[in-house]
């Protein structure tokens, strides 16, 4: 792939044409090959263990993740200098899609191999990473991410655990208390966070075996049982002054970067668990009898499978377009050159508010899904003996991992306001001259065998998105951010033009521009739902930020721009139904 990627954020105000936009279908063989080794291992490996895994069956996890390394899944991302494959981004999310099929192992792999191993592999010394990173590529030892306390959640920046360089310099002593730590009870080397003479952020590769580190009880959670949450104590521990990670006081750099990937990772999982409830929610619809027939022939169960279907078609699409970007941003990148990792960070940097909103679509994706898979499944989906019961409890920590749902959205708005503010993205230039050709008339849309209509509402979604944006600046200026019900409505704006467009973008690219079949009913769908959304969330920033006749100036424009022509969206379910039925999973 070039290197000309568009610039993070730049969805709103430039048009993407299909062939330039990275889709599923796209996936190399080297990618297909490397989700054909990620699914074999789930269906040998972990899904025969489920239960067992549930249970913490002492050492079993262990166990599974070096079978892990020694298929490569661990080092996707890890230079082969260091015994790593060195793939690119979309590969890792392949990976991760694979094994959200079972959450809690999901949960183990990603903390250990995202959070836990990124850090290091971007920002570690040649030193550190021959001192850990092939034992943590292959398995032999198992990482853990340490940010979140007990009073420091989504304020990382508020964390109070310590560290104080020796008098002799040696060496610095933490103390304080992580929570919720994923693999926390199982892992032999931690990333902490903490505070040089509680003031300078600060990341730390802390062993388990170092004097004053105490893993705390397991946590008795709702969902994600087989994996390991605990807290972890820092008493006096002393930490070798070589194995601070990145620079002293840099630790949010760390802290935010890694979080970005784990945002992207997390959403794949979910498109992973996605696919599979659907899949669980198909067979029993299709072996469920009543009145004397399959369920799977009534139409409010096939509406339930289509819009599955439907929210799950986007997702898909907007997070691999988002590693396709990243990808595209790194294009020949090689560990060989020294500023490797700095160019790689850059590019993940820079696509932070795309991460952002795939993991708020496909966590939400997830929600809705998991919820109907227990809805197909009757009383039947509230019995432990069904995996959509255990999918449904599993799924609802996503909302709150890697950053809350809420403070991704407050993330979105505040991102690109802050990138225009700093010349790096001309928002307010394209607010300015969309205000400017708001009194042209809007035409109506023509209704036609393509996707023209649903290409021309992605244009004004994103013209509704900067009019919203625009309007909240004027009134609130630079404090707009501290308005949050107004930033919320502008993110759900933001988001939705941004799915809109990834799945018109990938219709129309397996179409040829008119989008094929399942996917183009699926499109049509979406394209109206997203819109009534866009719509009524425009009426909230309208009806805050203006009053008399200008806001009845811009909700007749707001109108004019929703309006959209009618489609059969029964039938185009029916049609999407059919599909999913014959083939008895997620499919196309």
């Amino acid at each position: 792939m070039a290197n000309d990627a568009p610039a993070g954020g730049g969805f709103l105000i430039e048009s993407t044409e299909p062939a330039a936009a990275f889709t599923p279908e796209d996936f190399s063989d080297e990618q297909r090959q490397t989700k054909a080794t990620a699914d074999r291992f789930m269906e040998e490996e972990i899904l025969p263990v489920i239960k067992r895994y549930e249970q913490k069956e002492d050492g079993l996890a262990r166990g599974l993740i070096r079978k892990a390394g020694e298929l490569g899944l661990l080092s996707i991302l890890v230079p082969e200098k260091y015994d790593g494959l060195e793939m690119n981004l979309t590969s890792q999310l392949l990976v991760a899609e694979s094994l959200g099929e079972y959450a809690s192992f999901s949960v183990t792999y990603g903390a250990h191999s995202g959070i836990g191993t990124l850090p290091l592999v971007f920002f570690g010394t040649d030193e550190q990473k021959q001192t850990y990173l092939s034992r943590m590529a292959s398995g032999e030892l198992l990482a853990a991410y340490c940010l979140s306390e007990p009073q420091a959640g989504s304020d990382a920046l508020a964390a109070r655990t310590t560290a104080k360089l020796s008098e002799d310099g040696s060496h610095y002593v933490l103390n304080g208390q992580k929570m919720w730590i994923s693999n926390g009870g199982w892992a032999d080397i931690f990333t902490v966070f903490a505070k040089v003479d509680g003031e300078k952020f600060t990341a730390f590769l802390v062993e388990q075996s170092f004097d004053g580190v105490k893993p705390g009880a397991e946590e008795h959670k709702m969902g994600i049982h087989g994996s390991s949450t605990t807290p972890l104590f820092l008493d006096g521990v002393k930490v070798p002054v070589g194995n601070v990670l990145g620079e002293i006081g840099r630790g949010h750099i760390i802290a935010f970067n890694i979080l970005n990937i784990g945002r992207l990772k997390l959403g794949a999982s979910c498109v992973g668990g996605s696919k599979t409830v659907i899949s669980e929610a198909i067979r029993y619809a299709k072996e469920r009898k009543a009145f004397g027939q399959p369920i799977a022939q009534f139409g409010a169960i096939r509406q339930k499978l289509a819009e599955s279907a439907i929210r799950t078609f986007v997702a898909d699409s907007v997070v691999y377009r988002t590693g396709g970007l990243i990808d595209q941003k790194l294009g020949k990148v090689s560990w060989e050159d020294p500023e490797a990792a700095k160019k790689m960070l850059g590019a993940i940097e820079e696509y932070a508010i795309e991460c952002a909103i795939a993991k708020v679509v496909a966590t939400e994706a997830l929600r809705y899904v998991a919820d109907e898979g227990v809805q197909v499944h009757g009383g039947y989906g509230f019995h432990q003996d069904y995996a959509v019961e255990r999918c449904y409890r599993d799924e609802r920590i996503n909302r709150i991992f890697e950053g809350t749902n809420e403070i991704n959205r407050l993330l979105t708005v505040g991102m690109l306001l802050k990138r225009a503010a700093q010349n790096r993205l001309p928002l307010m230039n394209a607010v300015m001259q969309l205000m400017a050709e708001l009194a042209t008339p809007v035409e109506d849309l023509a209704k036609g065998e393509g996707l023209e209509a649903e290409a021309a509402l992605v244009a004004r979604a994103k013209k509704v998105a900067l009019v919203a944006a625009g309007i909240g600046y004027q009134k609130y200026g630079a404090q707009l951010e501290e308005e949050q019900e107004v930033v919320y409505a502008i993110a759900e704006i933001v988001i939705a033009a941004y799915s809109m467009e990834s799945a018109y973008l990938r219709a129309a690219k397996i179409g040829g521009g008119k989008g094929g079949g399942t996917a183009r009913d699926i499109v049509r769908v979406v394209s109206r739902e997203l819109m009534g959304e866009i719509s009524r969330n425009a009426e909230i920033v309208l009806a805050n930020c203006l009053e008399g006749a200008k806001q009845q100036q811009y909700h007749s424009v707001l109108r004019r721009l929703s309006r959209y022509p009618l489609v059969d969206v029964v039938g185009a379910r029916r049609r999407i139904a059919d599909r999913l039925v014959e083939a008895e999973r997620y499919a196309l």
